[in-house]
C-alpha cells in the first residue's frame, strides 16, 4: 500500500465540467488532458469526461495513449506535429492538428496523405509563442483552404497570455483581432483558457479550452476555486511516520536552517521531492493535519518533510495528512512556495499512486 498517494475526485471533475458548461452554455467543449490530465491521469480523465466535444494534448504521444485506451472523440494536437512522418499517423489515428508555423503547412502541402486532416489554423494575437501573424494569417488560410489534403472546414484558434489579469487591456485587444480574421465558412472557433471561460465571457465563441478549472484549480491570483463553484479534483496525502518532542535551541534536517525557539512537536511526513512535493518549499509552508494547518520546518527532503505540530498537540503516527487539495488550495501552497498550482499537480513522480474516487 501506498503511504503517499492522490485521491482523484471523479465526481468533483463532472461537477467542474458542468460548472464550466453552465459559465458558458452555448459553447463546446474542448477538455486539456496534456501533461496527464494535469497529473490527474490523463486515461481515466477521459473516460469521465463523456459529455465533451474533444479532447487537447500537446504531443501525439499523449494523443495515442488516448487512441490505444478506445477514446473515440477528437483529439487536438495544440502543439501540432514536429514530424513530417507524424502526418500518416494522424490521419490513421483521426487525430487533429494545431498548425501554427510555415513549416508544418509546408509538410502538410506535400504530403501524399491517405484521406485529409482536420486542422486548426493558429492567429497569434499577442502572445507571440506560435501562430502567424495577422499580416500573414490570411493568405495562409487561402493556401489550406484550396488543398486536397485539408479537411473542410478549417478551425481557427488562438492563445491568450493575460487572461488571469482581469485588468490588463491585452486580452480585448486580443479578442477583437481574432474576431477580424474569422472567416465566413471557418469551422469552429477558440479562444478561451480556463481564465477566460471563467471571466472573459466575450471569448467563449464556438468552443471553450478549459485545463486547469477543470481540475478545481483557480488560474486567478487573487480568486479562489469556490468563487467559480469548482471543487478541488486531487487531493495529495501521506501520513506522520514519526512524532517527536522538540527542545528549543535544537534544530532539524539537512543544514540545519531551522532551529526551534520554544520546545515543542515535530512531525515527519512520508513525502518529498521524490514524490514531486518541491525541495524549495520554505518554512512557513502549510500543511494539513487533523485539521488545522500546521507549517513545514526545515529542508524538504527526497523522501520525508518536517512540521511543526505545537508543544501540546496530539498528533500520533500513522495520522492522516494532506499536502494540498480538499481543505488546502493548491494554489495556497504553491503561493508560499513562489510558484503556480499548475506546477504542483504536474509535478508528481510515478511513485505517488492515484486512486480514483468515484
Amino acid at each position: 500500500m501506498n503511504i503517499t498517494y492522490a485521491v482523484i475526485d471523479l465526481n468533483a471533475l463532472q461537477q467542474n465540467l458542468q460548472s464550466l458548461q453552465q459559465t458558458a452554455p452555448g459553447s463546446k467543449v474542448l477538455a486539456v488532458v496534456k501533461a496527464n490530465a494535469y497529473g490527474h491521469g490523463m486515461v481515466k480523465v477521459a473516460e469521465t469526461l463523456q459529455d465533451v466535444h474533444a479532447f487537447g494534448v500537446a504531443r501525439l504521444n499523449e494523443a495515442l495513449i488516448l487512441r490505444d485506451a478506445g477514446i473515440k472523440k477528437p483529439i487536438v494536437l495544440l502543439e501540432g506535429f514536429f514530424n513530417n512522418s507524424d502526418l500518416h499517423t494522424l490521419v490513421a489515428k483521426n487525430l487533429q492538428s494545431v498548425v501554427h508555423s510555415e513549416q508544418q503547412v509546408d509538410a502538410i502541402l506535400k504530403a501524399d496523405l491517405a484521406k485529409p486532416l482536420q486542422v486548426w489554423l493558429k492567429l497569434d494575437t499577442g502572445m507571440h509563442r506560435l501562430g502567424f501573424p495577422p499580416e500573414q494569417f490570411d493568405s495562409v488560410y487561402q493556401r489550406l483552404q484550396n488543398s486536397k489534403n485539408i479537411q473542410q472546414p478549417i478551425n481557427l484558434i488562438t492563445h491568450f497570455n493575460c487572461a488571469d489579469e482581469l485588468d490588463n487591456p491585452i486580452t480585448a485587444l486580443q479578442i477583437k483581432l481574432f474576431k477580424q480574421h474569422i472567416k465566413n465558412n471557418s469551422g469552429l472557433n477558440s479562444l478561451a483558457n480556463s481564465a477566460a471561460t471563467l471571466a472573459w465571457p466575450e471569448a467563449h465563441s464556438d468552443i471553450i479550452r478549459p485545463g486547469i478549472a477543470l481540475y478545481g484549480v483557480s488560474p486567478f491570483a487573487d480568486k479562489s476555486a469556490e468563487d467559480f463553484q469548482l471543487k478541488p479534483v486531487m487531493t495529495l496525502k501521506s501520513r506522520l511516520i514519526a512524532v517527536r518532542e522538540h527542545q528549543a535551541g535544537e534544530s532539524v534536517g539537512y543544514g540545519a536552517n531551522w532551529t526551534a525557539k520554544q520546545d515543542t512537536k515535530l512531525g515527519v511526513v512520508a513525502v518529498g521531492y521524490g514524490d514531486g512535493y518541491p525541495r524549495m518549499a520554505p518554512e512557513g509552508t502549510p500543511v494539513l493535519v487533523n485539521g488545522r494547518l500546521v507549517p513545514i520546518v526545515g529542508r524538504v527532503s527526497m523522501d520525508m518533510l518536517t512540521v511543526d505540530l505545537g508543544l501540546n498537540s496530539s498528533d500520533q503516527v500513522g495520522d492522516d495528512v494532506t499536502l494540498w487539495g480538499e481543505g488546502l488550495p493548491a494554489t495556497q501552497v504553491a503561493k508560499h512556495i513562489g510558484t503556480i498550482a499548475y506546477e504542483l499537480v504536474t509535478k508528481l513522480t510515478s511513485r505517488v499512486a492515484l486512486q480514483y474516487r468515484e
